[in-house]
């Protein structure tokens, strides 16, 4: 390897370590987003159940539901959101290996060039 291509590589994981940061700060904000999200349509089902609303889950009728399984009852009628929250959580997991694994790379690249310089 000569020192000008092992040189463009570090400026090409330096330019995708950059671009990286930006996709992690949206992944960031969209976990939080859909924790919120998740919490707060807990919250709404719960004060639902308790309020006599009737719910329908996997063909099952649900009405007034004892308040020990009220919130258990709620977690399964919110599984959608729930779902999207994992998925979300394991997006900015992903971005956060990803980052890793370039800045690997990176470090990789400039001990070959520092090598390649100082023969």
């Amino acid at each position: 390897m000569e020192i000008i291509s092992i040189s463009n590589e570090i400026e090409k994981k330096i330019k995708a370590l950059e671009q990286g940061r930006k996709i992690l700060k949206e992944r960031a904000e969209q976990k939080a987003q859909t924790l919120a999200e998740y919490e707060r349509r807990i919250a709404v089902t719960i004060i639902q159940l308790q309020n006599g609303q009737s719910f329908e889950l996997d063909g099952q009728h649900i009405k007034e539901p004892p308040a020990t399984t009220t919130e258990k009852i709620a977690r399964g009628i919110c599984w959608k959101e729930k779902l999207e929250m994992e998925q979300a959580e394991a997006g900015y997991k992903a971005g956060i290996v990803s980052m890793q694994s370039l800045e690997a790379e990176l470090n990789g690249y400039q001990s070959i060039f520092r090598y390649l310089s100082e023969k």
